[in-house]
């Protein structure tokens, strides 16, 4: 067997980018809140109803403008996943939060919001639902928890763009939503993200924060005649040049949606023999929610099983990868961590396995990995 290289991930290129660059450069406005970072935010809003969109430097960066905007301060309490990326936790931990983990759903790495209620005291602030890998948290469940116990909602949705939740776009039931432009998201500007306002009160303030806690949107806007310094903030907005190559990946999105299905699709369907075998577990995805195809993992029997097959793959150039370790058990948190132990966030992080996806991944790679999968179980 001939042995191909094949990367865990591969930025897509529509072949605009560089126009639109281009144009953004002669344009003579290449700082942020340019023309293109308000095509894009009018793009979001229009397409899929978003209320106000922002688009910010990342999604860290998103999620810690919606910490400041909710006032979160020492002594608050908010009820994250624990198996998710650090800037989840970093952005609430930076204001002074004490985070709250909690557990995986048993059939699916996502959070389990049947245990969330029990983690509410009267210091909690904020429920984040973190959407992994695309595929909706139960929202009906989450939203009716938080109006029952008057807390902020806030969906981070790094890699859950065009994925829906019972016909819904995911990002529209928060207060706040928070998603991911990374280079090994669906779209991509390199580094970027986006802040979705859903609750208008928080529409103002918004601009403020995003604008190194200035008034300068509203000087712009032609509203005020000059600005000035008038709460707290950072240097949240991208330049327009990110904003421009956005913009190239927004236009071809469902050419995009439409490759990475049939990738997805393909590695489902060659691994379910595996699956019946019980050798490996297949991703699952719920009823009232749809895949928006951004990653594809199965499940190992154990971590020594998981490692194994991850050296196997790589020295068939296959570069297959782990993902997140949990948070409540990181070098960081352990030592802060007095909850129970949360054993299907464990057991996630040491038997799931992703394999590449990306749009130019060609159908004759996908059947070369699943025969180098196939060859490891055989052996």
């Amino acid at each position: 067997m001939l042995i191909q290289k094949i990367p865990f991930n591969k930025p897509y290129l529509s072949g605009k980018e560089i126009h639109y660059i281009n144009q953004a450069v002669l344009n003579g406005h290449i700082s942020g809140n340019g023309p293109f970072t308000k095509k894009c935010q009018k793009h979001f809003e229009e397409k899929y109803g978003f209320q106000k969109c922002l688009l910010t430097t990342s999604c860290t960066d998103a999620l810690e403008m919606a910490a400041i905007l909710l006032d979160i301060k020492d002594g608050d309490e908010v009820i994250i996943p624990s198996f998710t990326f650090v800037s989840t936790a970093n952005a609430f931990i930076l204001r002074g939060a004490k985070i709250v983990f909690t557990d995986s759903r048993l059939d699916h790495p996502g959070m389990d919001e049947n245990h969330i209620e029990e983690l509410i005291t009267d210091k909690t602030k904020a429920i984040v639902s973190v959407h992994y890998g695309g595929v909706a948290c139960d929202m009906d469940k989450i939203m009716q928890i938080a109006e029952k116990h008057n807390l902020f909602v806030v969906e981070d949705a790094a890699q859950a763009i065009d994925s829906f939740f019972k016909g819904i776009p995911l990002g529209s039931f928060g207060h706040l939503a928070a998603f991911s432009f990374h280079e090994t998201k669906n779209i991509s500007s390199g580094e970027g993200g986006m802040l979705v306002i859903n609750d208008r009160r928080l529409n103002k303030r918004a601009d403020i924060i995003w604008e190194k806690g200035t008034n300068r949107v509203e000087f712009f806007n032609g509203e005020v005649n000059k600005y000035g310094w008038v709460d707290i903030g950072s240097s949240f907005l991208p330049s327009d040049i990110t904003a421009a190559f956005l913009y190239a990946q927004l236009e071809q999105l469902e050419s995009i949606q439409k490759r990475r299905s049939e990738i997805w699709n393909l590695y489902f369907s060659k691994l379910k023999p595996l699956s019946r075998s019980k050798k490996i577990g297949l991703p699952v995805i719920p009823e009232y929610s749809t895949n928006n195809f951004h990653l594809f993992y199965i499940l190992t029997q154990s971590i020594q099983t998981r490692d194994e097959l991850i050296t196997y793959l790589k020295k068939s150039g296959v570069n297959a990868v782990f993902h997140y370790l949990p948070l409540h058990s990181s070098p960081f948190f352990h030592s802060r961590y007095s909850g129970k132990e949360l054993n299907n966030s464990l057991f996630y992080s040491d038997h799931l396995l992703r394999l590449p996806i990306f749009y130019e991944l060609t159908d004759e790679s996908i059947n070369y990995i699943v025969q180098i999968i196939n060859s490891f179980y055989s052996n």
